[in-house]
């Protein structure tokens, strides 16, 4: 007989978690030592009561012994340090300098323009990041001329949180993309469009255009929003849902040409936004380079690496590493080398 859903009112959320606590006291009377599949189908059946506070939930499930996101420790504590680094030395260019050498008051630029430079910066970096070990691994192959030989445990480490790191620069990319359309609405921009009119009205100009600002703009624009596309391709490939979908040739397809696609593209972007800065003597305040030639160094190396790594010299004898084939007198010397 089926019950009227009004008495489904004030009695159902109590009645799910009932539910849920009398399912795991079955299974932890069925099992002592349950198996991984069944405790986790039983913390999903907990999960899906949409338990939000900690005395919601059963008296058995204990969140304190639980582990809370061990893959994300290493990539969120080294995406804070990037951005610590990279807002001191904006920080010291942008506004501490013009404060000291010409008593120009620049603080308001700290939460948007020093930002917006913190980010894509600290984006830029953890996307090499992504591929850099990837390189390393191939090299080790080459020197030591066998797959058979285990990576260092550091290298290991480092593999296996590329999915968090790359998920955390599409983060902070789409931050970046985001502040750059906030530009327009502040009022500080307003104050200096304002005073841009006047100069040029003062300086009996008819036309502010310039030719090589509008050249630069548009292809460095162009270029991030293409790159910003091929990250998101990135981060939604990288869903389970979608994951498991790919094979291993469709998954190394997306995850690995347009992972370097989007990084050159990304490269790319920053290089032309700072189009010929690089050599003007006023942009190295204080004899620090600007904040985009130390951006764009390490992917610069990442691309430069992965392009000597395609060549046919090496590309062909690093497939035929990966594919078994060992270099005289390397077996027994698999072990010597893993550290």
């Amino acid at each position: 007989m089926e019950r009227d859903p009004q008495d489904l009112g004030d009695d159902h959320h109590e009645e799910r978690f009932q539910l849920c606590e009398v399912e795991l006291a079955q299974l932890q009377l069925t099992q002592k030592e349950p198996e991984e599949g069944e405790v986790l189908l039983s913390q999903r059946r907990l999960l899906s009561a949409f338990a939000m506070e900690e005395f919601e939930f059963p008296a058995s499930i204990h969140l304190q012994k639980m582990t809370l996101f061990p893959k994300w420790h290493l990539p969120l504590k080294l995406m804070a340090v990037l951005m610590a680094v990279a807002f001191v030395y904006t920080f010291l260019r942008d506004v501490l300098h013009p404060y000291v050498s010409k008593g120009k008051n620049d603080f308001y630029k700290i939460p948007i323009l020093v930002l917006n430079k913190v980010l894509p910066w600290t984006s830029i970096t953890l996307l090499a990041l992504v591929y850099l070990p990837g390189i390393l691994a191939a090299l080790l192959q080459l020197h030591r001329g066998t797959k058979y030989s285990r990576f260092p445990v550091w290298l290991e480490n480092w593999m296996s949180v590329r999915k968090q790191l790359g998920l955390l620069a599409f983060l902070l990319a789409c931050l970046h993309a985001i502040y750059s359309l906030s530009y327009p609405m502040r009022r500080s921009y307003r104050y200096k469009l304002l005073n841009w009119a006047y100069q040029q009205v003062q300086h009996k100009k008819e036309s502010a255009w310039v030719e090589d600002d509008v050249w630069r703009m548009e292809i460095y624009i162009s270029l991030g929003i293409l790159g910003l596309g091929i990250m998101a391709l990135l981060a939604i490939s990288s869903l389970p849902s979608v994951s498991d979908m790919l094979n291993w040739r469709e998954f190394q397809c997306v995850q690995r040409t347009l992972g370097y696609t989007a990084l050159f593209l990304c490269t790319a972007h920053a290089l032309v936004y700072g189009w010929k800065k690089w050599v003007e003597l006023k942009q190295y305040v204080w004899y620090t380079p600007p904040s985009f030639i130390l951006a764009c160094f390490l992917p610069a190396m990442v691309l430069l690496v992965k392009a000597m790594l395609v060549m046919p010299c090496l590309d062909k004898r690093l497939d035929r590493i990966r594919h078994g084939w060992e270099r005289p007198g390397r077996k027994g010397h698999s072990d010597k080398d893993s550290l």
